[in-house]
């Protein structure tokens, strides 16, 4: 009897390695863009936006390293904690970040707040070798944390929009 082949999730069939790593390069890109087309209202921005934006530049350069690169060796175990401590600076730094809602925080702060139980939870279930948990952790993270929240930073008036579309 012949062992079944692995069933494949459909978040992996739609968008696998391979796109994810494209789409971070694509908004690391975009970021990019945005700040170098803005230097003349870099001065609006807060230290706690640069410092975000530091922490999402590490990530989103990291993230295609790491979705492409061989798993589980040293290189990859390295660039894991860097991403993961990038993650949680980035996201502990947006709750400094409060330029909407008369100084309050915004609903957004509810992403970062799920990022900061998340990367913890990814970085346990690769101490214990649970691969595929860490794996879908991972992903999820790249998909709304960096991906959507990242799209969205561009409409509605805010600033990486206002700098990379004036």
């Amino acid at each position: 009897m012949a062992a079944a082949a692995p069933r494949t999730r459909l978040l992996d069939r739609l968008l696998p390695d391979r796109i994810l790593a494209v789409l971070s390069l694509v908004m690391l890109g975009f970021m990019a863009a945005a700040i170098a087309r803005g230097e003349p209202r870099w001065s609006e921005a807060s230290a706690y936006v640069w410092l975000h934006l530091a922490g999402l530049a590490l990530v989103l350069l990291l993230t295609p390293v790491q979705l492409l690169g061989r798993k589980g060796g040293r290189s990859h175990r390295l660039a894991g904690w860097a991403w993961s401590i990038a993650m949680l600076l980035t996201a502990a730094v947006s709750f400094g970040i409060r330029d909407i809602r008369d100084g309050g925080l915004s609903p957004i702060h509810i992403l970062s707040a799920w990022v900061m139980v998340q990367v913890p939870w990814l970085v346990l279930n690769a101490r214990r070798h649970q691969v595929e948990p860490h794996r879908i952790r991972v992903r999820l993270l790249i998909i709304f944390a960096l991906l959507v929240a990242g799209f969205f930073t561009f409409p509605f008036g805010r600033m990486l929009g206002s700098w990379l579309f004036a």
